[in-house]
């Protein structure tokens, strides 16, 4: 029987993707624009004033970037789903007193690959 739950286990961890822990890296992206500044120097009766122009290079926010403010990404759905079937599956296939502890962790290890699953 333990030997059956620790496969059961092995096999929901196995089916959980990596490829969304690896692609979860912030990558830095920065958007400049150069603008154009004047600025007067005042001056006196003998040194009279003047303008001094420049230009700055001021970031912006880049368009058609995604930002972390702009995820939709929601796993509540195969959350609640993979839950579900996580604690049915510790249900069915533990007995006596493991079950008090299998439906739990069941049911935790089921919504985590839920979430993955849809996307979260």
């Amino acid at each position: 029987m333990i030997n059956k739950m620790k496969f059961i286990i092995l096999t929901l961890f196995s089916m959980m993707p990596l490829q969304p822990l690896l692609a979860s890296i912030p990558k830095s992206v920065t958007c400049t624009r150069t603008e154009y500044r004047e600025e007067y120097i005042p001056g006196t009766k003998s040194n009279p004033g003047y303008v001094r122009n420049y230009e700055v290079d001021v970031e912006i926010p880049c368009e058609g970037s995604q930002t972390e403010k702009n995820d939709i990404n929601d796993c509540s759905e195969g959350s609640f789903i993979g839950g579900l079937l996580g604690a049915g599956l510790a249900i069915s296939s533990s007995r006596g007193k493991d079950r008090w502890w299998a439906i739990p962790a069941g049911g935790t290890a089921g919504a985590l690959i839920g979430c993955q699953v849809d996307g979260g």
